[in-house]
């Protein structure tokens, strides 16, 4: 390096490009969407939280997914509602660090939790007079904690990586946020070992998690069409139903983004599915949960009848 050179204090996060009404437009309709989800991942973590009746294994994996869920939004979306409304669009080089590390970390905690789900799904589909001896509470902390810790400690070589590159212009961010690839494109040296381990973590809490979970839905299947009773194959197809959908959009998503080779014209694509990664997904996942849930939306029920008396 040239000692003429200056190095990167700050980002510029280039976002959509748009007309200067259109986002307003969005930054508007984004806000509506984030405050959604917000209460929403808010309404299920309360329920949860206060009714006894939801205090089971599926409903403990389910109150970290809002967690993680709030927490998700919360670490990219307000920065990308102020940069619709602000032309100058910067972000410092420790906030665009922090940014993508939470970023990352949240995100590899989500996988491992659904995988904790889908096994909850199984044991008590498979299993289910032996559901409340495995699926006992030490085991669910358990997952739970390898599930945080996974994913942070993930998350944290991700960082100390990126930290040790050179980062010395251009400064421009063609994305919404610090996502991870787009930052490793303005390194004024070689990513191989970065690139590495964006592939091994790929391997690690996407094609791993997700090849167990399609390994527990296939005996899953399994058992449900040996369920003599139609309504018990309808009541456990249901309950099975919302997790894949989670599953489907959360795994398919970060695949296409993650392991998919990159190219010039993906990158306008990217920026739209890593929104429906930090705004969509968030807001979809109690909608599913609630709507597709009787025990869910009993407790509401119970809540919302509480409050009126």
């Amino acid at each position: 390096m040239g000692s003429n050179q200056s190095w990167v204090t700050e980002f510029i996060l280039v976002g959509f490009q748009l007309r200067a009404e259109m986002e307003v437009l969005l930054f508007w309709i984004f806000s509506l969407f984030y405050i959604f989800s917000l209460l929403a991942n808010g309404m299920i973590l309360g329920l949860i939280c206060l009714d006894s009746r939801l205090h089971t294994p599926m409903y403990f994996f389910l109150s970290h997914l809002a967690i993680i869920d709030i927490s998700y939004a919360s670490n990219n979306v307000p920065k990308m509602l102020a940069n619709l409304v602000n032309q100058k669009r910067a972000i410092s080089f420790v906030s665009c660090i922090m940014q993508t590390f939470l970023y990352l970390g949240f995100a590899a905690t989500e996988c491992l939790i659904l995988v904790a789900m889908s096994y909850d799904r199984f044991v008590a589909i498979c299993h289910p007079l032996q559901y409340t001896v495995i699926m006992s509470w030490r085991l669910c902390l358990v997952l739970a904690a390898t599930s945080w810790s996974c994913g942070f400690i993930l998350a944290l070589v991700h960082a100390i990586l990126l930290l040790r590159l050179p980062f010395c212009g251009p400064r421009e961010v063609n994305h919404l946020f610090c996502e991870i690839l787009s930052v490793l494109k303005l390194a004024c040296a070689d990513t191989w070992i970065n690139q590495l381990v964006i592939l091994a973590a790929c391997m690690f809490v996407l094609v791993g998690p997700l090849s167990l979970m399609l390994i527990s839905y296939m005996c899953i299947l399994w058992a449900i069409l040996k369920i003599q009773s139609g309504e018990g194959r309808r009541k456990a197809f249901s309950t099975c139903s919302s997790h894949l959908c989670v599953v489907g959009l959360f795994f398919g998503i970060a695949m296409v983004v993650y392991m998919v080779p990159d190219s010039k014209q993906r990158e306008e694509q990217e920026k739209i599915l890593s929104l429906f990664h930090s705004l969509f997904n968030p807001m979809l996942n109690p909608l599913i949960y609630s709507l597709r849930n009787a025990q869910v939306k009993a407790s509401l029920y119970r809540a919302l009848k509480k409050r009126s008396m």
